[in-house]
């Protein structure tokens, strides 16, 4: 069991190393759109990447969330079979969001051996959701 600054500490090393293993500018929250922004997480559980929609307005929230299931096929063929689409998705902080996402389950951010497939699988999938949001987000804003 670690401390939380022992477990803050890991954390911080992880994204450091992932960062200089793959330095790159991602998209993350440059999506133009303020209530959507692409994702990295990595916890002790699972890593995903994700889109998450997250605004207080539960009209907005819904109206975004429909634009990409109405694009689920093309989710399917352009990022993974594996996506998950979730219209209400409870965070840890008991904040209720939209989420879009595919996980690499059973890796532990304190466990140093599962890094190097957890950078592998950002690494490949990041780039799949950012080419997505490239080529739809007109139809996701319009």
């Amino acid at each position: 069991m670690f401390s939380r600054e022992e477990s803050k500490q890991i954390r911080e090393q992880f994204w450091i190393f992932f960062g200089k293993r793959y330095p790159r500018k991602w998209l993350l929250y440059d999506t133009k759109v303020k209530e959507i922004n692409l994702k990295f997480s990595f916890d002790n559980q699972k890593a995903m990447v994700s889109f998450d929609i997250e605004t207080h307005d539960e009209v907005f929230r819904e109206y975004y969330y429909d634009k990409f299931v109405s694009l689920k096929n093309l989710l399917k063929a352009e990022i993974s079979e594996d996506i998950i689409l979730e219209k209400d998705f409870l965070r840890s902080s008991g904040k209720i969001i939209s989420r879009v996402y595919i996980t690499k389950p059973d890796v532990n951010i304190h466990n140093k051996k599962n890094w190097p497939e957890v950078f592998d699988f950002f690494y490949e999938n990041m780039p799949k959701f950012e080419l997505f949001w490239y080529e739809y987000e007109d139809i996701i804003k319009a």
